[in-house]
């Protein structure tokens, strides 16, 4: 279970969100699973960069997961620039096998669309399967996302399961 934050600030919200979206549902569909952070805004400058061993470290980590939380914020109503770069030093099929969840932190409902418009395409280009909707958070509930977070889970948490070949989940067995 990998929790990526494509925010360009180090410790960000999203990032923190992306963490808690994803030990949710490490405890619900791959219950004993880790969870690996990935926050690209640790090593930035780097992948624009010729050389970029952080960034293809990164780039493995998130390759060899079976579900992966992509988080973005949304800025001028789509994902970062950051994760843009990041996710484009990926050939094709790049993320083939992995489960990813689209989640996106908007200003406020007028973009509640840039993770079904552009960034689930994204994951899909790459390879990845995205089986539900993308969880959307807005600055409004940022503070205390759990309840938005477990409705969400609620609907999506057996189709993510079912996704990730976990038939019953105690005892599920994780790649990540």
């Amino acid at each position: 279970m990998v929790a990526l934050s494509g925010n360009p600030r180090p410790g960000s919200r999203t990032s923190a969100l992306a963490e808690e979206v994803a030990d949710a549902l490490a405890r619900e569909a791959l219950p004993g699973a880790a969870v690996t952070t990935v926050d690209l805004a640790e090593f930035a400058p780097e992948i624009l960069a010729p050389e970029h061993p952080a960034a293809d470290a990164a780039l493995a980590t998130l390759a060899a997961a079976r579900i992966a939380v992509v988080a973005t914020p949304v800025y001028k109503a789509s994902y970062t620039g950051l994760l843009k770069a990041f996710l484009d030093l990926y050939p094709a099929n790049g993320l083939l096998g992995v489960v990813a969840v689209p989640l996106v932190v908007s200003g406020g409902p007028a973009h509640a669309l840039a993770g079904e418009v552009h960034l689930r395409p994204l994951l899909v280009e790459l390879g990845a399967t995205v089986p539900t909707r993308s969880l959307v958070v807005t600055e409004a509930t940022l503070a205390e996302p759990a309840p938005v977070v477990a409705d969400w889970l609620a609907t999506a948490g057996p189709a993510l399961a079912r996704a990730a070949g976990v038939t019953g989940v105690a005892g599920a067995e994780a790649r990540r």
